[in-house]
């Protein structure tokens, strides 16, 4: 019996400590991001003399780390190319903290990655054609920062994504034509940047679409009419573009500034609802 118990508490005693155990390499990995972010002067810092399963917002499951939560903790400078050998993550939210630089086209190491937050920070450079590798990605938030470039062409691999958030940047480009393939697609919020060109009749294909932000941008032609039957859309903003012609009177009243437009001089155009036909039609004052 006595035998019996020791061996139990052995046993219990190694789980304990293999479920506390990452790998060097990830453990180098975290210790670099530390250094590289200035990690003595954040809000609240690792004491790395002491287990890794101890450090603030690091997640690790079966001796992989696949957690990062380092919302708002004052981090500092670029994110190191070893960051991105952290290859079992599953979530990161940096959010809200002073990272600079450009994403490393390395993101495709990080194939488990579902969730991807580094919004409100100094980024900059353009999104990294690899990230589109990223077959498990569902929620991609990098607004707030200072991303320019075009989106990749080849966007429209990321199959999973539910949640495209990149307002506030300085984006520029037409939507690429793979976006609207990705038919998972909850929410696009694409405002507040620089984008042009035509939305395509295939906004069909956003069927689960309930959220989508377009404002303060430069596209034009028509609105596709495929939008009212989106029926999933709860929420829109398509105003402060150039868009042009005739759209329904729920379009028009789903959308939180009724479709102001401009046109290319900078002036407002005015909405005018038809009842009769329960169309909206815009027109310039």
């Amino acid at each position: 019996m006595k035998s019996f118990i020791t061996l139990f508490l052995a046993l219990v005693f190694s789980n304990t400590i293999f479920a506390d155990t990452v790998s060097d390499k990830e453990k180098d990995a975290l210790i670099k991001l530390y250094h590289a972010t200035n990690g003595l002067q954040w809000k609240i810092k690792w004491d790395l003399s002491s287990s890794v399963s101890t450090w603030y917002g690091v997640t690790a499951e079966n001796g992989k780390v696949v957690g990062l939560n380092l919302a708002n903790n004052n981090l500092q400078g670029e994110l190191p190319g070893a960051f991105y050998d952290l290859v079992n993550l599953v979530a990161v939210d940096l959010h809200k903290n002073n990272l600079k630089g450009q994403l490393s086209n390395t993101i495709h190491n990080l194939k488990e990655l579902e969730v991807f937050d580094v919004s409100i920070n100094q980024l900059s450079g353009t999104l990294p054609v690899s990230i589109c590798e990223l077959k498990k990605l569902k929620d991609l938030a990098l607004f707030e920062n200072k991303i320019s470039g075009e989106l990749p062409p080849e966007i429209g691999k990321l199959g999973s994504l539910e949640t495209l958030s990149l307002f506030d940047n300085e984006i520029q480009g037409q939507l690429p034509v793979s976006l609207y393939k990705i038919r998972t697609l909850r929410v696009l919020l694409l405002n507040n940047n620089k984008m042009s060109g035509n939305l395509s009749s295939e906004v069909l294909n956003f069927s689960a679409l309930e959220n989508l932000s377009l404002f303060d941008n430069s596209f034009e032609g028509e609105i596709p009419k495929g939008l009212e039957k989106l029926h999933h859309l709860s929420e829109m903003n398509l105003s402060y573009n150039k868009f042009k012609g005739v759209v329904s009177k729920n379009l028009a009243l789903l959308d939180a500034l009724n479709m102001t437009m401009f046109d290319e001089n900078g002036n407002p155009f005015l909405l005018q609802i038809n009842t009769e036909k329960e169309t909206t039609i815009v027109t310039q004052n």
